[in-house]
């Protein structure tokens, strides 16, 4: 069993969702408490093992390059005013020269030509895909208790966590064969079922680990819901010849694609911050009694 070392990051989309600040700014870049969300979403990559990271940008995304660069006039301004501590804040995330690779997505095609773009550096070995729409609040990290799960049955993972039955007409929706645990053996997929029909409520959250046998079947897989590659479509047929597990993680994921998935991780995300708890409970007081 291979291990997993490379994650790929689809950041080429609009961001559709957070115009009109998404007109001008990169929606994976966009601050959650006081980093951008792309370094939520890379942190939890890190955190599982990933030791190469591959960002499939597009027109517009180059800040996210700059961002996780050497920016030599910021830094030797901070030395000199003797600023040690936020100097080394920001020098210790960065990655190490080679650990990210950069692939374009020409045109907008969907989830599943974006992580096509990606094969060729990826190569013949699993690898996983985290959705950078979502951070997720866990520990061990979501994509590191994915990993752990992939190194007990191998194959596919697709994270997955629950959701009200009356909202599964909302998300992609695993269908379950047997349950061990938090470990779900699938028989398969359904994007967005009718109210009333979804063969269970655990909904795909935007974490998988997969099989390089996926590109194959993304170069010839035909366009989909929205006249785009869809992801769920190539994984589908990969299920036919390959295991698939999902996994029902523990933690607590915040869409931040969304406004008010956006808002909401801005507020928890603080308010598990020792230096910021305080002042941020005052706040929300005082705005909530100013709106009566």
């Amino acid at each position: 069993m291979k291990p997993i070392r490379k994650a790929v990051f689809p950041v080429a989309g609009l961001g559709t969702r957070m115009l009109p600040a998404a007109k001008t700014v990169a929606k994976e870049m966009l601050p959650v408490v006081d980093r951008p969300l792309i370094a939520w979403v890379l942190e939890e990559a890190r955190a599982a093992g990933i030791e190469h990271f591959i960002l499939v940008t597009g027109r517009g995304k180059t800040a996210m390059e700059d961002y996780f660069d050497h920016q030599i006039e910021l830094e030797l301004t901070l030395k000199e005013k003797g600023k040690t501590e936020l100097l080394e804040q920001i020098v210790s995330a960065l990655p190490k020269e080679g650990e990210v690779s950069y692939v374009r997505q020409m045109a907008p095609h969907g989830l599943g030509h974006a992580v096509w773009c990606a094969r060729d550096v990826v190569g013949e070995e699993p690898f996983a895909v985290l959705l950078p729409d979502v951070i997720v609040d866990a520990e061990p990290s979501c994509l590191a208790q994915a990993v752990k799960a992939y190194e007990h049955v191998g194959g596919n993972i697709v994270v997955v966590e629950q959701v009200p039955e009356s909202e599964t007409h909302k998300y992609g929706i695993v269908t379950p064969k047997s349950r061990n645990g938090r470990l779900i053996q699938m028989s398969g997929m359904v994007e967005k079922p009718p109210q009333g029909s979804a063969p269970s409520n655990l909904s795909v959250l935007g974490r998988y680990i997969l099989q390089p046998e996926i590109f194959p079947i993304l170069s010839a897989q035909e366009r989909g819901a929205g006249n785009e590659i869809q992801l769920t479509d190539a994984m589908a047929r990969l299920m036919q010849q390959q295991d698939f597990h999902a996994y029902d993680y523990e933690g607590r994921s915040y869409d931040c694609g969304d406004r008010l998935g956006w808002l909401r991780a801005n507020l928890a995300l603080s308010l598990k911050r020792p230096d910021l708890q305080a002042a941020v409970r005052s706040m929300v007081a005082e705005e909530m009694a100013r709106a009566g």
